[in-house]
């Protein structure tokens, strides 16, 4: 699914891709670079997933929860990590064992410990309004 969006548009694409996603729900992969804008899309979606919770970026937590209606949602952001032992530390694997949404920035810096079944969207900026979104399942 290739898509393309702005601010504006955000809340609608958030919900076009929990639609999809809700068909199969595996964890998703965020990829993009700084400012691509994937914690800005976290947010959008956790609020389709009927969430009130404050949605901010876990780069120094690692991991925030947040509570919805039909469950936790886990958001993950591995940026700050040097070594993939600190995602294994926090119990990652545990999370991912659980039956909720996972989102994951930065999976690249955990790339042994994903798990072969998932989603992964990457954000590319088009310009300093619009953003490109590329929705693949492995």
């Amino acid at each position: 699914m290739n898509l393309t969006y702005t601010i504006e548009s955000i809340d609608q694409i958030a919900q076009k891709l929990i639609d999809k996603i809700k068909q199969e729900p595996l964890p998703i992969l965020f990829e993009g670079e700084m400012g691509a804008g994937k914690t800005t899309l976290i947010k959008a979606m956790v609020k389709a997933l009927d969430s009130q919770d404050r949605v901010s970026s876990p780069t120094f937590s690692l991991v925030n929860e947040y509570h919805s209606p039909s469950g936790p949602i886990f958001h993950f952001d591995f940026y700050r990590i040097n070594q993939e032992e600190e995602a294994y530390d926090i119990g990652f694997e545990e999370y991912l064992n659980q039956d909720s949404w996972c989102f994951i920035e930065w999976p690249q810096k955990i790339t042994n410990l994903l798990p072969e079944k998932h989603y992964l969207i990457k954000i590319m900026k088009k310009n300093e309004f619009s953003r490109a979104l590329i929705l693949d399942k492995k």
